[in-house]
Order: C-alpha cells, then structure tokens, then sequence
C-alpha cells in the first residue's frame, strides 16, 4: 500500500492508530501541533516526526475528531514504513501527549495494525497454488530442483588469505570493493549475510596484506562501536588508504549485530575526507556554578528548565512541551533540558536570542549556529 506523504511516496507497512479525549473544544491542526510539537526533541532525528516526513518514512497523519457538550474526542492514524522497533517508540511517544492547545488531553494507543496482512496472505494462497501446480508438471524433476535450491542455504566457509593467512571471504581476493573488519568472528557473520568480500585484521597491528589491498581496491572499515573501534580506526587512518568508515552501534561489535543493522551501518559509511574534515576537539566550556547543578538534578528526568540572563529560572516543564514553549518565549537567555537538540531547537533559539542550548545530546544534523552555544553535560564545568 503507497500513502502519498510531505514530499515523498510512502510505501506503507504499519499504520498506528490512537483515540484521544480532549477536555475542551480543538480543531485538527491543534492536535496536528501537539502530536509534532510534543514529541519533538525526546529522541533523535531519525525518531522525529518531521523528519520522518520529509524523508518519506510516514506519511500523512490523519486526524478524525468530533465535539460535544465542550469535549473533544477522535482518533489519530499514522501510516508509517518504519522498522518494528522505531514504529512502536513512535506509538508509545503519541501517549506522552498530555495538552493540545490550552486543553488538557489523554491519548491512548488503540492498536499498531500490520497492513501487510492481507497482501502476504493473498501471496501465501498463490504460492500454495503455483506451488501445487508446479509439483504436477514437473515432478520428475522436483527433487533435483529442491537441491540446487538449498545449496543457497549452506554457509560460505572462510578462507585464510596471503601470506599471513588472514581470515577472509572466498570474493576478497577478486572483488573490487572490499570490507575490512576486526576479526574472524565478524568475517563468520557477514558471511552469514551473504556479504563474502570480507577480510580480518586479526590483530591490533595492521598487516600488510590489509595494507596493500588497501590501495588496490575501494576499501570499507567497519569497525566496532567501541574503545577498541576506536583505536584501530586511529591506526588504519595512519598505515592505510582505506576510502570509506563504517561502525557498529554504540557499545556493540559487528559480530553480534543482525544483518538488517549490518546492511544499514554500510548504507551509511562515511567518505575518509569527510570524516577527517568533521573530526573537532570539544573542549570544557565553563559555566555559573548553578548551571552544573541544573543539570545534574535534571538528568534523566526529560524536563527543561528556562533561564533568564541572571541564570534566574522562568520556567520548568517537560521536554515534550519544550519546542511549542520556545516559540512564544520572551526573555530566556539559556535552555537546560535532558534531551536531544535538534536543528528545529536551534533555529528557534536563533530567532529568539537565545544564548544556550544545553542538552544531554546533540543530534549529529545539527549545524553549530553562530549566535547560539550549543553544548552537552558533559561539556560544562563549574568557575
């Protein structure tokens, strides 16, 4: 089922469906504003709505209500071709919705419905069908068919490559793009998912057969999202000409990550150039004794704090509410919040001369403004 979004076609795979109950009288896009306004900045922007929108992973949010006796009630639905995983934080942020408009209100996930259901089982009764038809006029032949078909399903087993025999995938040696990981239990895995030009360091040295293929093919470092990563994407950067980076998840290791998450993390290798050019050294940025303080009550509780130029508190509220607020401010020097900024955050603060953004984290799309300081917790210290 395609949905026709922002700007983009959405191919659809789930559609989310919550009721809501407003005490007073809204129109649509009042609850519109509250569901992108209150969800916004509680997680990054691959989880933000607008975002979402504009790159075509959900489509258009519908928005059915009706009102009676100074009560609103209606349903929201939100097709959306996300992941499981991302599909569900979605639908559990649409009940942190608590106001819309001055009213208060209540949602309430009804249901996440599959709208693949109906399309796989119409596949499964035509399999079954061309299946059945297919064993009747070939069944001569259906055992030797079965096995060359299977013969997909055995695993490709590791060679070791070069003189110093390093583990790799049988393709390594004539594929013009190659991966170069860690070490023989990531080699196992990406064969697993069917990705056989794969070759292992196996060692925190860099050999030299890793260093010579380097230069001889477009080579791909994918490394874990750990210390260890860390150290040897220093010592490749120094001894190779690796062309490309890409990384496990934060804290996890390329042979323990799904093949849906090894696919995407390759999708997403970053050019060796741009990596360089991007790398800063963030320093410690020093603050009124107070700020320090903020932050350490606020960690982990999803508030924000508004603060005047005399780091005089305005305003305490939560994290949801925070990008809405933000639009009618006047007079706020510097945010506190245990949130993400986001490029939306920054724009705001931007016109209305705000002087800090302090976050528990900064989403990677956001461009460092000129008039705003956009800083983590871990950034700030006390005089």
């Amino acid at each position: 089922m395609k949905l026709t979004g922002s700007s983009q076609t959405v191919t659809v795979k789930y559609e989310i469906r919550a009721k809501f109950e407003i005490e007073g009288v809204v129109e649509k896009p009042d609850v519109i504003g509250a569901v992108f306004g209150q969800t916004e900045g509680l997680f990054g922007p691959e989880l933000d709505l607008r975002e979402l929108q504009k790159s075509g992973r959900i489509g258009r949010i519908e928005i059915d209500l009706q009102s009676k006796q100074d009560k609103t009630t209606g349903s929201i639905i939100i097709p959306t071709s996300l992941d499981r995983v991302s599909t569900a934080i979605i639908a559990a942020s649409l009940e942190s919705i608590n106001r819309v408009g001055p009213c208060q209100a209540k949602v309430t996930l009804e249901k996440i419905e599959d709208i693949r259901d109906t399309r796989r089982k119409l596949i499964v009764d035509r399999a079954k069908a061309i299946l059945h038809q297919w064993n009747i006029e070939t069944l001569p032949s259906t055992e030797e068919v079965f096995k060359e078909v299977s013969e997909t399903l055995k695993p490709t087993k590791v060679i070791q490559y070069g003189e110093e025999e390093l583990t790799a995938g049988p393709d390594i040696e004539n594929a013009k793009e190659i991966v170069i990981v860690e070490g023989r239990a990531d080699v196992i895995n990406l064969l697993r998912c069917g990705i056989s030009n794969v070759i292992a360091l196996e060692g925190a040295k860099v050999p030299d057969e890793i260093i010579r293929l380097s230069k001889e093919k477009e080579a791909t470092a994918f490394l874990d999202g750990d210390r260890g990563g860390d150290l040897i994407l220093k010592e490749l950067l120094q001894v190779t000409d690796v062309r490309y980076i890409t990384r496990a998840p934060a804290g996890k290791e390329v042979e323990e990550i799904g093949c849906k998450e090894i696919f995407h993390a390759l999708q997403q290798k970053v050019p060796i150039e741009k990596l360089k050019a991007g790398k800063r050294e963030r320093g410690k940025v020093m603050l009124p004794k107070k700020v320090t303080e903020l932050v350490q009550g606020l960690n982990g509780t999803l508030e924000a704090i508004l603060l005047d130029e005399k780091v005089e508190q305005i305003e305490r509220l939560p994290v949801s509410e925070l990008a809405e607020k933000l639009q009618t401010a006047s007079g706020v020097d510097m945010v506190v919040f245990d949130g993400v900024v986001t490029q939306r955050m920054v724009d705001l603060a931007n016109e209305k001369n705000i002087k800090y953004l302090i976050a528990a984290r900064v989403s990677d799309a956001v461009k460092q403004p000129l008039k705003v300081n956009v800083l983590t917790f871990a950034e700030i210290t006390p005089p």
